[in-house]
């Protein structure tokens, strides 16, 4: 693994939409039945709530292969969500998704003594964004401290789920790649990460902010929604691009499905 200069973060920005570009349709059709089926999760009683999190690395192998797909000329369809379901390695996965729900749980527990469990229960549903309690509490910075704590294990994660899949690793094994592979690609990783926050998060405030003006708030949101779900998918399309240039492309990928 080589260490990559810092404006290859923002190469794997433009690749993104290099692919979300060959099929837009497809993609967004794609990432739709994903958030529907995240929605139907929540309905079932004790543990919908942390499905999304449980089996988000089953659920990443789906948008990876459908990038691959369209590497290849193949057309994206929504059974395509079905990709790590149908993985001989599955059960690895679903592992890799308790672990992510572990880190996630303990980062979030961590931030309990910056804002007395404010963050906490929000995360827990115990609160409302708009409760007073929310509102005077030093909530910003609990989840400043939950971020912190939990950046060593999203870098052992980024590419856990493709290294377990593609590579055919063991989970320890995967985490241990993937956390050296992000930390010898800091630089790049840091230019990946501010584009999309520009991109991703200061240009829709700013044109949230002026259509709102224009338009008035409703209907600046509505536009705005569009919007919102391209820059999501085309995110999820740089993902791959990431995998690839440390990685190379995957030779024993997931089968495609007939």
């Amino acid at each position: 693994m080589e260490k990559l200069p810092a404006y290859t973060g923002w190469l794997w920005v433009k690749q993104g939409f290099t692919l979300f570009r060959k099929q837009p349709f497809e993609m967004a059709t794609l990432f739709l039945a994903y958030m529907f089926l995240m929605l139907a999760c929540g309905i079932i009683p004790l543990i919908g709530q942390l499905l999304p999190l449980l089996l988000a690395p089953v659920f990443s192998m789906a948008f990876m292969q459908a990038c691959v797909d369209i590497e290849q000329g193949k057309r994206v369809f929504p059974n395509r969500l079905l990709t790590g379901f149908r993985s001989p390695r599955f059960t690895s996965l679903m592992v890799l998704g308790v672990l992510y729900l572990c880190a996630a749980v303990f980062a979030m527990w961590i931030s309990r003594w910056v804002d007395d469990g404010v963050f906490w229960q929000v995360m827990r549903g115990k609160l409302a964004l708009d409760s007073p309690q929310v509102q005077s509490s030093n909530m910003p910075k609990a989840m400043f401290v939950a971020a912190a704590v939990y950046t060593p294990a999203a870098m052992a994660f980024w590419y856990a789920a493709p290294l377990v899949a593609w590579k055919d690793m063991g989970v320890g094994k995967a985490i241990f790649y993937s956390f050296f592979a992000v930390l010898r690609a800091t630089k790049a990783f840091l230019v990946y990460g501010l584009a999309w926050l520009a991109i991703g998060a200061i240009l829709p405030a700013v044109i949230s902010a002026i259509l709102g003006l224009v338009l008035g708030k409703a209907m600046a949101l509505g536009l705005l929604m569009p919007l919102s779900i391209i820059l999501t998918v085309v995110v999820y399309c740089s993902f791959y691009p990431t995998y690839t240039s440390i990685f190379g492309r995957p030779y024993s990928s997931v089968e495609a499905e007939e």
